[in-house]
């Protein structure tokens, strides 16, 4: 469990995300469509086209870390 501060930003992805995807490829999402970079610290949260499950990618600092949820 990483530690998040009230600071901490969290970005929701609207569009479906491709769930085959590593997290290079979401980093890379990140960086593409938000201008952002993803190793700052915020947790971003995508959804698959069915909006069966959710992926969140983050990181602390020193590296990232992604966890799958299925609803």
């Amino acid at each position: 469990m990483l530690p998040r501060t009230p600071q901490s930003r969290i970005f929701l992805a609207t569009p479906p995300v491709d769930f085959r995807q590593g997290m290079d490829g979401l980093a890379a999402g990140c960086r593409r469509g938000l201008g952002d970079n993803p190793l700052e610290g915020a947790v971003y949260v995508c959804r698959n086209r069915a909006g069966t499950a959710l992926k969140l990618w983050l990181s602390d600092g020193q590296g990232y870390g992604l966890c799958m949820k299925r609803l």
